[in-house]
């Protein structure tokens, strides 16, 4: 079955009750017992909910995976895979990568006693050179969050293999649209749902998807443990989202390519991140292992005055100021006050993330718009 039919079909039935074609949305906490431990599959919401089943039925179909498991936000999500490995394990990470997923590892997992590597995974010579025997996990992120650098999962994943260790790729910036990384060998996918999987900035969510038995099982069991489950309007909302994922990510492609065209040749961009510029350094991997090249664009311009940079951001009107992508709409982020700034300056530095950084999530609106309010913004 091809994507688009996935996404409209996978893990949606009628429901058998009516007949309606859009999974119903199961807003109940229990559920009736023919007898003490005698039901129909479902007892308590936290559980197991029927919406929620639809949903991560869908995630993994979309993601080529045997169990998806969704979760309360995108970091509950790795909040759930870091709870699998106990104190002294070391852990590989992005050094480029979200800023909460940072602040997660470091402020909360860190006192617990794992231990955390930051490096440059665009050389997999980086990665090498911090495995210890205490390594149990590298945590992927491509394309990373703000710089966009491209990761080689394939090449990752083998290490990880070889050494008998668990690989994780974030892949909210791709989604499975353009990317699947259990395909090329990773063990664990994780999404922030709130992004391209909903698509309309209406539900905050993540999921994890993978093949393991044993994994899965530890996952749902933190999971409903932990509790921290989406509710089935949220559930809902991305069944929905999902149906248009095909066609928003194709428009979402068409869009940031042009516009980061259009950014590289502007006599006052100084630099443009965008894996789909043949300048990009990570560009022929990217058009490897992803279908297209995503919807975010980050620049900086040149001089990189931070009040320039401000004022800029300050001056759009399609694209509005504000945390988040993936959605529908256009947004501008400021990832140095915004989405990184639980990183040290001096950690954003080592990775290359400038305070004048601008990242843009590229959205749906017709093109023309886009291109016009970038062009009295940046003047």
């Amino acid at each position: 079955m091809k994507f688009g039919t996935k996404a409209i079909h996978a893990g949606v039935e009628p429901d058998p009750t009516t007949g309606a074609i859009m999974t119903p949305i199961y807003q109940t906490s229990t559920y009736v017992q023919e007898s003490p431990g005698k039901h129909k599959g479902y007892e308590y919401s936290r559980t197991h909910n029927p919406t929620r089943t639809a949903l991560q039925k869908a995630l993994a179909a979309l993601e080529n995976g045997k169990h998806g498991i969704c979760y309360a936000s995108g970091l509950a999500a790795t909040d759930a895979v870091l709870k699998l490995f106990r104190p002294g394990d070391e852990i590989i990470a992005t050094n480029d990568l979200y800023g909460g997923t940072y602040r997660i590892m470091k402020k909360i997992f860190e006192p617990f006693g794992l231990v955390f590597h930051f490096v440059d995974m665009s050389d997999l010579a980086n990665v090498k050179a911090s495995l210890t025997d205490k390594t149990r996990m590298i945590w992927v992120e491509t394309p990373t969050n703000p710089l966009l650098k491209i990761i080689d999962i394939e090449a990752i994943t083998a290490l990880s293999r070889e050494k008998g260790i668990m690989s994780v790729v974030d892949n909210t910036f791709a989604s499975p649209y353009l990317q699947n990384p259990l395909d090329l060998g990773a063990d664990i996918v994780m999404h922030s749902v709130t992004k391209y999987l909903g698509g309309h900035s209406d539900t905050v969510m993540g999921a994890l998807v993978l093949n393991d038995d044993d994994w899965a099982a530890q996952l749902a069991f933190i999971q409903n443990a932990s509790g921290a489950v989406p509710g089935p309007q949220d559930c809902f909302l991305v069944l929905r989202g999902l149906k248009t994922l095909h066609i928003r990510m194709q428009r979402h492609c068409e869009n940031a390519s042009k516009v980061a065209t259009w950014l590289s040749e502007h006599p006052k961009v100084g630099k443009v991140y965008y894996p789909g510029l043949a300048t990009h350094p990570g560009h022929k991997l990217a058009a490897r292992q992803m279908r297209g090249f995503g919807g975010m664009v980050s620049f900086e311009l040149k001089g990189d005055v931070y009040e320039e940079a401000v004022k800029v951001m300050e001056s759009l009107h399609v694209f509005s100021l504000g945390e988040s992508l993936g959605g529908v709409e256009s947004l501008c982020t400021h990832p140095a006050s915004m989405t990184h700034a639980s990183i040290p300056k001096e950690e954003r530095a080592k990775a290359g993330l400038k305070d004048t950084l601008i990242r843009l999530s590229v959205g749906i609106e017709d093109l023309e718009d886009l291109i016009d309010d970038l062009k009295q913004a940046i003047g």
